[in-house]
């Protein structure tokens, strides 16, 4: 089976339910198994997590990181279909034809003598339950390596940064009042809309860093009102902001806490992803997929978050490495066939040119004003804004 076959069967099962996670997944352990590949199962939060090893037992070694689940999609988007190189359906970008390859590279590499790859494929990445994602946990209890990939759409280019994440839930106070007389009342619902506005203007939102030109705003869920012949005095808001690695989120959050009759119930964060361009298995990464697609390997940043950042915070060096598509999370999702087959060999030759990438292995230096990896949780609370 190719990765295109592969990733045609991941696309088939409807992995944005808990009953396609887990039918998905077994089929992901049986298939690996099949070429003698021992698979670890474990369950977080009644899902299952799936793990391996195989290649060297010392020396350096290998994260590859993916995650079988996907957005909810429309019903015949789980049945995949070819339009020329294009493979369709839900998940082919995010990240089944990421995922596919990455499985049949790990079978090509698992006799390699010098590397270990340590495999990993996650039910929960795209979770909104984010205080307790299944990589965290694995990470914590000792699922590391000297380097990580997780493959995230990338277009084939090597992703060294990405945005950090901060979501808020804001409530908006009004007054209420009959609603045959609605300008006696101050309605929550149209007011939180203009709150929403002001937060698209504030100065967080016009700053841009090396690879950023402005963080993003998102209003993901609005809900308000209880009665149509009423005038809302409550609305809330849910908010993805998604902010630049030299922004402070606590900034952030003190300047939507100084807009007027509004509270902020809820927040959490994930730091940005950050890993030097100069750093050696980078290089080596990004000479082997310059090999494989006859062309140079561009570090770019990603708007998206990933649990990349689960490894980051570990203090283990991780990017994002996908094949080449587009409209993820979209109508007409799609992944590149060639370029699958294309992600499959880089890595393949990524670990089997690492050793001579490593030898001598100098470190990498501390940037000033780059925090280090490690530092800080995957997931913590922000308090922007509040009176000591």
């Amino acid at each position: 089976m190719d990765e295109r076959t592969l990733c045609e069967r991941l696309i088939s099962y409807e992995t944005s339910t808990v009953e396609g996670i887990r039918a998905a997944q077994g089929f992901v352990k049986g298939w690996l198994e099949a070429r003698e590949i021992e698979v670890r199962h474990t369950i977080h939060n009644g899902l299952p997590v799936l793990s391996a090893q195989v290649g060297a037992l010392t020396g350096p070694t290998l994260v590859f990181h993916g995650h079988v689940d996907v957005v909810p999609g429309r019903p015949e988007q789980f049945d995949p279909r070819v339009e020329g190189d294009r493979l369709i359906g839900r998940g082919a970008y995010d990240m089944k034809g990421g995922l596919a390859a990455m499985m049949c590279a790990l079978c090509d590499v698992a006799q390699n003598a010098s590397v270990g790859v340590r495999f990993m494929c996650a039910p929960d990445e795209e979770s909104e339950d984010v205080d307790t994602r299944s990589t965290d946990v694995l990470v914590d209890e000792g699922f590391k390596g000297d380097f990580a990939i997780t493959g995230e759409p990338t277009d084939m280019h090597v992703g060294v940064e990405a945005k950090g994440v901060l979501a808020i839930r804001v409530l908006v106070h009004g007054r209420a009042a009959h609603g045959s007389t609605p300008w006696l009342g101050d309605n929550a619902i149209t007011k939180a809309i203009e709150v929403f506005r002001r937060i698209e203007s504030l100065p967080f939102s016009r700053e841009s860093s090396e690879m950023f030109d402005r963080p993003s705003i998102n209003l993901g869920r609005i809900a308000g009102g209880d009665a149509i012949n009423k005038v809302a005095d409550t609305c809330t808001m849910e908010l993805d902001i998604r902010y630049l690695p030299n922004q402070d989120p606590g900034e952030i959050l003190a300047q939507v806490r100084g807009i007027p009759d509004i509270e902020v119930s809820k927040t959490f964060w994930r730091i940005p992803a950050q890993v030097s361009r100069r750093n050696p298995y980078v290089l080596a990464l990004c000479d082997a997929v310059s090999r494989s697609t006859q062309g140079e390997a561009m570090s770019v940043g990603r708007d998206g978050a990933s649990d990349a950042v689960s490894f980051l915070s570990a203090g283990i060096p991780a990017v994002e490495f996908g094949p080449t598509g587009a409209g993820h999370h979209g109508p007409d999702e799609w992944v590149s066939i060639a370029s699958m087959a294309r992600y499959r060999k880089a890595l393949r030759d990524f670990v089997i040119e690492l050793p001579r990438w490593l030898e001598p292995h100098h470190p990498e230096p501390e940037v000033p004003g780059r925090p280090a990896a490690g530092t800080g949780g995957p997931l913590r609370a922000v308090q922007g804004g509040l009176e000591p």
